[in-house]
Order: structure tokens, then sequence, then C-alpha cells
């Protein structure tokens, strides 16, 4: 679809640019630290991981959304497979919950 690879396209950019972190201890981290805008989950991570950054995020107020395959999102950020990364980037955020939002419905 062409909304998924808009999606993965700017992860990728924001991933250029410097502004992802990936990986559940990196992704973690962004979010204690206050540095995480948006969380990205993979739909095949396991129900642990998934559980643990929801909680985490409604807790710390970061939004957390569960969307592509742990390949689909290593391969957006040029990595082996990832189970979840963070944007730290208010801009990449704000425009990847956009379109995570159209997802959704």
């Amino acid at each position: 679809k062409t909304l998924d690879k808009k999606i993965f396209s700017l992860i990728g950019l924001a991933t250029r640019a410097g502004k992802t972190v990936s990986g559940e201890f990196s992704t973690e981290k962004a979010v204690k630290s206050f540095k995480a805008e948006l969380v990205i989950v993979a739909e095949d991570a396991s129900d642990n991981t998934k559980k643990l950054f929801t909680d985490k995020c409604s807790f710390y107020e970061v939004p957390c959304y569960v969307f592509g395959t742990k390949e689909q999102l290593g391969h957006a950020i040029g990595k082996e497979m990832r189970a979840s990364l963070a944007v730290t980037d208010t801009g990449f955020a704000q425009a990847l919950c956009k379109l995570l939002d159209e997802t959704q419905n």
C-alpha cells in the first residue's frame, strides 16, 4: 500500500537524519529520558515487547503504534530486523503520527 510505503520511507528519512533509535534497549532508554516523540513496535514483536512499550509509552505519554513487521522496520532503517524503534524528532514524529493514524482507521 502507498500509505505503508510513505511511512517506511519517512522512517528511513528520519533515520538518515539521525532522528531514530532502534532496538528494545535504546527505544526504552529514549522513552525514559523523554527523548522519544513516537514509538513504533512491530506487529510480529512478542506480546511481552508490545506490552512493555504500550505501558511505558502511556506512562511517559509518548504515542505508541504497532505497525509493520520486524523485517519491514529493520529494512526501513537499513538494519537487520527490529522489533521497536523510537523517533526523537518532533517534526518527523508528528508527520508519522498523522500517517499512522490513517492506517488505524
